[in-house]
């Protein structure tokens, strides 16, 4: 591994992490090698295909690199499986090894540990997917729910490390874990030569650090470029400043990419090999799971189809470019994924729901609805409402929720209600 300047030794972690470490580089062959290790312990190849629906939606020639079907449902657990594997086990059956994560890194690290049978510790954020600390604590892993988010459950962590002897398994910022995530790099080679531009989701920046460096060794001209939340674009705006930047952040659905900050090491990795960084936002990641759902059958959770949803939100100027987009995980909670498919719908105009009022008086909105039945709208839920105090006596409001067929479909009918003459408002 080579070792890069610039960047200060800082001994205050414990174990096996240290700023030290972070100033290690790791080469193609420390990634060539890493496949020895990966697919003997449990790592699939993941599919890459050309999706015909996204690349007519784009513009250009969409790959979709499936690693939402990998083991544990991420790329994750191909940086862990490699980092444990790589420990001396006499140490790691002693005293353990322990993680901070909000999900995915969890559920590698606790499968890595699982095969090799050591003791596993994980600090989840105390709003962490239910479904993901499930799903942690089924590769028995011990799980210990501290901190508000990522930033505290690391830095609760580090205090048990010191005070139980644990080796730390960092999430990124690790040259053994960048070394993993880059055998998605050599697969993606492997079955498209003639690859142009590879688009990666960033949260820490481990993913794209492995990747690039994998891809660019050996052909320098293919363009990787990064995708952030709008909400977190910790990883731009430290290589616009050209050093490290904290952004705090407001809310994205894209936990999985809500870092703060890059590592020392994927910023310094970012800086030599990254050809852009861009930005998306939340209503574009809903969109783009929808689609995924309806029209490709796969499930990718809101971190996992960033690229996506970059280039279905902005298209591509060239008709004629191989472009890659890493789904990068699938777990998404139960929950949010109803909520995505009904905001799906609404985004794209097949499902609305509209509010009526209405003389509060027999047949008032059996009239209503067989006006709407006209245009062979389905009527997904009605809702009456006559004690609000913004209803006036002698009146319902009523809410209809409504399932068309696509966006002109609504059009045809807020014109109808409107020559109708019925007091309505559309419900955003």
């Amino acid at each position: 591994m080579k070792k890069i300047s610039g960047v200060k030794e800082n001994r205050g972690c414990h174990n096996g992490y240290t700023e030290l470490m972070a100033n290690n580089i790791p080469t193609y062959q420390d990634i060539l090698q890493s496949t020895n290790i990966i697919y003997k312990n449990g790592i699939r190849k993941t599919p890459l295909s050309r999706s015909s629906t996204f690349s007519k939606f784009v513009g250009t020639n969409i790959y979709l690199k499936m690693e939402s079907l990998q083991r544990t449902g991420s790329f994750k657990a191909r940086g862990a499986i490699n980092k444990i594997v790589s420990l001396e086990k006499s140490k790691l059956s002693k005293y353990g090894i322990i993680a901070a994560s909000a999900g995915n890194h969890a559920q590698g690290v606790a499968y890595a540990a699982s095969i090799r049978k050591i003791p596993c510790t994980i600090v989840m954020p105390v709003n962490a997917s239910p479904a993901k600390v499930s799903a942690t604590k089924s590769y028995n892993a011990n799980v210990i729910q501290r901190g508000s988010d990522y930033d505290e459950a690391w830095t609760i962590t580090q205090e048990i490390a010191r005070e139980e002897n644990m080796t730390i398994i960092h999430a990124f910022d690790d040259p053994t874990i960048i070394a993993g995530q880059g055998t998605i790099g050599l697969e993606v080679l492997e079955d498209l030569p003639n690859v142009d531009e590879i688009y990666v989701p960033i949260g820490g920046g481990g993913l794209i650090s492995g990747i690039a460096i994998a891809v660019k060794t050996k052909k320098p001209g293919i363009k990787i470029i990064g995708v952030e939340s709008r909400s977190y674009p910790s990883m731009k705006e430290s290589l616009k400043k050209g050093i490290i930047q904290r952004k705090t952040g407001s809310y994205t659905i894209a936990d999985g990419i809500s870092v703060k900050s890059p590592g020392n090491l994927t910023f310094k990795i970012a800086q030599k090999y990254l050809d852009d960084i861009v930005l998306v936002d939340d209503k574009d990641i809903v969109k783009t799971m929808f689609l995924l759902m309806e029209r490709s059958k796969q499930v990718v959770e809101p971190a996992g189809v960033a690229s996506l949803a970059y280039l279905l939100k902005n298209g591509h100027k060239d008709k004629n470019k191989n472009v890659v987009s890493i789904l990068s995980g699938g777990n998404v909670d139960m929950y949010l994924l109803g909520q995505i498919v009904a905001k799906g719908l609404m985004q794209m105009n097949r499902l609305i729901k509209i509010f009526i009022q209405l003389q509060d008086k027999p047949g008032a909105l059996k009239s209503v609805v067989d006006s709407i039945s006209e245009l062979s709208v389905n009527i997904v839920e009605v809702v009456h409402d006559r004690l609000s105090s913004n209803i006036p006596a002698g009146t319902a409001g009523v809410y209809l929720s409504l399932e068309l067929e696509n966006e002109k479909h609504a059009e045809r009918l807020i014109e109808f209600l409107k020559r109708k003459d019925i007091n309505f408002r559309v419900i955003r």
